[in-house]
């Protein structure tokens, strides 16, 4: 099979042949038919993990069908089309897993990280951490869903907003644009906010009620103006972003940090106490909540948008997401 690989850290990705993986009996091989390029690859590519072992092969928004099963692999068969997210696995014996925190799982796998993931013809994964894809979602464009779609999806559905409240997406990038989306199709009503004023009609073709422009007015002011969100999903990893949108939410609103910025973010703990508002985060989800977030996709018709490539361009997709280029995801096709 063809793989990318990444030979070690900070290395350019090679273009390689590998021999085609068998499954170990909790496992099944997957035919990848797509694979998300997400930002959170770079801690494979740049050893900024210390799970990582090289070389490694990156890929953790795996669209693909079943291939292979192992000897004790009872819930999937060969041809089920599947896919694999972030949460590659879990223990099920720790405390967290005993209480159904899987994707907090002490033991926890990570795809692409822990283990090979999809920029390759094929892989294994434990069966626990597959997610059923529906006939009706084309695979290039289900691969993104099982990272920025889940992440947003997953966030939205936890969060205490009820249908007609006020949530506010903080960013239109690869992230928002999916958030603006669930957002709109949950019953909320939904405001966008963006530094970019030329994104203002996509976010309403997407499905925002409101488009504020953070360059030209204080978002946060804004916000109160229309009574305060009851939810800010932050997706635009910036420290500065995220902590001049807490003005924003209404009484018991939070902000809800799901695209991770490098530095941390200051916040006025008199603005939490007035509002009793909080600020908080939430990682993707397990491979239930990744089927869940594929349903309801192919159920609202919600999909991203994405530039494809196939593997032997694999250096250029990578360079074009990272360089915040790509729009909205870069998918490799396999």
């Amino acid at each position: 099979m063809q793989a990318a690989v990444v030979p070690e850290p900070g290395a350019d990705f090679e273009v390689v042949e590998r021999d085609v993986p068998e499954p170990d009996a909790g496992e099944v091989r997957i035919s990848v038919d797509a694979c998300g390029i997400c930002h959170s690859d770079v801690y494979a590519k740049e050893g900024t993990n210390p799970v990582v072992s090289y070389p490694r092969i990156p890929g953790h928004e795996v669209a693909g069908h079943v291939d292979a099963v192992g000897d004790a692999v009872d819930t999937w068969d060969v041809g089920d089309r599947v896919g694999v997210g972030w949460h590659g696995g879990h223990c099920s014996t720790c405390d967290q897993c005993r209480q159904g925190n899987f994707l907090q799982c002490e033991n926890g796998e990570i795809t692409g990280l822990s283990y090979d993931g999809g920029y390759a013809e094929y892989m294994t994964a434990p069966s626990e951490a597959l997610a059923k894809i529906p006939e009706s979602l084309d695979a290039a464009a289900a691969a993104p869903l099982l990272c920025a779609g889940v992440t947003t999806f997953n966030a939205l559905r936890n969060s205490d907003a009820n249908v007609g409240d006020l949530v506010a997406v903080q960013g239109v990038g690869g992230l928002g644009h999916l958030g603006i989306q669930y957002a709109h199709a949950a019953g909320f009503e939904t405001a966008a906010i963006s530094r970019t004023p030329e994104k203002e009609s996509l976010a309403k073709e997407l499905g925002a009620d409101h488009f504020i422009n953070a360059a030209d007015v204080d978002a946060g002011q804004r916000l109160q103006e229309l009574g305060g969100a009851d939810v800010v999903l932050a997706t635009a990893p910036s420290s500065d972003a995220i902590s001049s949108i807490v003005s924003g939410i209404g009484v018991d609103g939070s902000v809800v940090v799901v695209g991770v910025p490098g530095e941390p973010v200051e916040v006025s703990a008199q603005q939490l106490v007035q509002s009793r508002g909080a600020v908080e985060g939430w990682a993707s989800g397990h491979a239930r909540d990744s089927q869940d977030t594929l349903e309801f996709s192919s159920l609202r018709d919600i999909a991203p948008e994405i530039e494809t490539y196939p593997i032997e361009d694999v250096n250029e997709a990578y360079g074009r997401m990272i360089d915040n280029e790509a729009r909205f995801r870069a998918v490799l096709e396999l």
